[in-house]
C-alpha cells in the first residue's frame, strides 16, 4: 500500500546516524526523505531530523559543519528533531565527555541542560522496551490513531489523547537534564525518572532518547506526528 507524501524531510547524514532505519520509518510515517551531507539542503525543507547512535563527543566532532545551519533553521522555525544520541546533542554538554576523559564538549545547546549517566543499580545501557509517561502536551506525543492500531493504549483503547503509558525502544547509558523543567514532554523510569521526550520553549526543537523507527505503531505514530507537525509549519 503506497503512502501519500505529505512533507519533505532531511535527515543529516553526519556519520554516527542510523540512517536507513530511520528512513524507512520516516517514509512509512508519509515523508519524503533526503539524506543529506549538506546544510545547503536545510532551508528547502519541511523538516530536519538529527539521528545518531555512539558518543557524544564523536557526535559533536562530526557534527561541527552543521551547528550554526541547525542553529539558524532552529531560529526560523523549522521543526529540528533529534533521536537518540541526536536528542542529547540538541543539550549544551554531556557527562560522558568528562567520563571519557575528553573535558567538556559543547553541544548544540538549544535546549540548555547536561546530560547525565545513570546511576543506579540497573543494568547500564539502559535497553529494550519501556514505558512513556506524557507530563505535558506537544505535538509529537498525540495519541494513537483508531484505525488499524496494532497496540492498545493502557486503558485498552486506542484513541486520541497521547501515547502516555504507550511503549517505545531505548538503547542509552546518558539522559538528558534540561535546566528548565518545562523542556520534559515525556518521562520514563529506569532506576529513576528521567526525560524521554524533550522540547524547546517555542516547541520546534524537541528529541525523543528513544528510537521511534524500532518502536512499533507507537513510533510510527510518534513519526506521523513529526511529518504532520512539519507540514503544517
Amino acid at each position: 500500500m503506497s503512502v501519500q507524501t505529505v512533507a519533505d524531510v532531511v535527515l543529516v547524514d553526519y556519520g554516527l546516524g542510523n540512517l536507513r532505519s530511520a528512513q524507512r520509518g520516516l517514509e512509512r510515517a508519509g515523508a519524503a526523505v533526503s539524506i543529506t551531507d549538506d546544510p545547503d539542503d536545510f532551508a528547502a525543507a519541511d523538516g530536519i531530523v538529527l539521528p545518531g547512535v555512539g558518543a557524544f563527543s564523536e557526535g559533536m566532532d562530526n557534527a561541527g559543519p552543521f551547528r550554526e545551519p541547525l542553529a539558524a533553521a532552529a531560529d526560523r522555525g523549522q521543526p529540528v528533531f533529534g533521536i537518540c544520541l541526536g536528542m542529547q546533542m540538541l543539550l549544551t554538554t554531556s557527562e560522558e565527555a568528562d567520563h571519557a576523559g575528553q573535558g567538556e564538549v559543547e553541544g548544540l545547546d538549544f535546549i540548555p541542560g547536561t546530560n547525565l549517566r545513570f546511576d543506579t543499580d540497573l543494568k547500564v545501557p539502559h535497553m529494550g522496551w519501556n514505558e512513556l509517561d506524557v507530563e505535558r502536551e506537544h505535538p509529537i506525543v498525540e495519541g494513537l490513531d483508531t484505525a488499524g492500531s496494532e497496540i492498545p493504549r493502557a486503558d485498552g483503547t486506542t484513541a486520541g489523547g497521547s501515547v502516555d503509558g504507550e511503549y517505545a525502544y531505548f538503547v542509552h547509558s546518558y539522559y538528558a537534564d534540561p535546566d528548565d523543567s518545562d523542556a520534559v514532554v515525556a518521562t520514563t523510569d529506569y532506576g529513576t525518572a528521567f526525560p524521554s521526550v524533550i522540547a524547546n520553549e517555542a516547541g520546534n526543537v524537541f528529541g525523543t532518547q528513544f528510537h521511534p523507527e524500532k518502536s512499533g505503531e507507537t513510533g510510527l505514530r510518534i513519526l506521523r506526528n513529526f511529518v504532520e507537525f512539519c507540514a503544517d509549519r
